[in-house]
């Protein structure tokens, strides 16, 4: 995928969202069907983190290995699970090597469809968002939150004009995390995300890593958001959403 590639007469087109594999080391391998399967029903791959379970370069390989059954585009972020064993450079470069174009600094676009992403990161929702107030802790805590907002902002603007993509790990509204227990809802969002998002004109938005949340939502400006956590229930009764452009 090239980052203009801009089509003035396009057809629909299908994007498939998955989140939170949490590929493992070990025997079983779960994933080659359903990436075959993807490629028969969907022109993009978004995949919106969580990719290993503890973030090690060996789970990175057994994932690359299952992506040789895709045979469509794929974008993608990291998740804060791909973090957790100080390999994240690996990672990516193993899974980048596999086929993903990784969102962030960069952006992507297929068929006139462009994509932008970050991970994002955590804060709350809404008047109980966390603000920057009181221990150093706590402002770096915030300030992390903010940069991801501002490297989504960047990445947003680089975008040809037509239908856009977002591509998220953390959710950016309180819709998509319902269900799951309110005391961790500060940990699995932030609504700075889409006050971002909010300002350009975003088609949809993709994200995960809330398990038990619930599967649509919508931007305080309207923009579809759908959590493709591969345990939540979706309109496609697949592990992944399929979200037409």
């Amino acid at each position: 995928m090239s980052e203009r590639d801009v089509s003035a007469d396009r057809a629909k087109m299908r994007v498939a969202g998955l989140a939170d594999l949490h590929v493992r080391e070990g025997p079983e391998r779960e994933w080659r069907e359903v990436f075959q399967r993807v490629s028969d029903e969907a022109d993009v791959l978004a995949l919106a983190g969580d990719l290993t379970d503890l973030g090690r370069a060996r789970e990175a390989e057994i994932l690359a290995e299952e992506l040789r059954a895709c045979s469509i585009p794929i974008v993608g972020v990291l998740g804060n699970h791909d973090h957790e064993s100080g390999e994240v450079e690996e990672v990516t470069r193993i899974l980048r090597q596999a086929g993903i174009a990784f969102l962030g600094n960069q952006v992507c676009s297929h068929k006139g469809v462009g994509f932008a992403g970050v991970k994002g990161f955590v804060g709350g929702f809404g008047h109980r968002m966390l603000g920057s107030f009181g221990e150093p802790s706590i402002k770096a805590l915030v300030n992390e939150g903010v940069n991801e907002a501002m490297v989504l902002e960047n990445a947003l603007r680089k975008l040809p004009r037509g239908p856009s993509v977002v591509v998220l790990h953390y959710a950016p509204v309180e819709a998509t995390v319902e269900g799951e227990p309110k005391e961790i809802y500060p940990f699995l969002g932030s609504s700075r995300l889409a006050e971002t998002i909010d300002r350009f004109p975003v088609t949809a938005v993709l994200h995960g890593h809330a398990h038990h949340g619930r599967h649509r939502g919508v931007t305080p400006g309207g923009v579809p958001v759908y959590n493709c956590a591969r345990h939540i229930e979706k309109d496609s009764g697949r592990p992944y959403a399929l979200i037409e452009i």
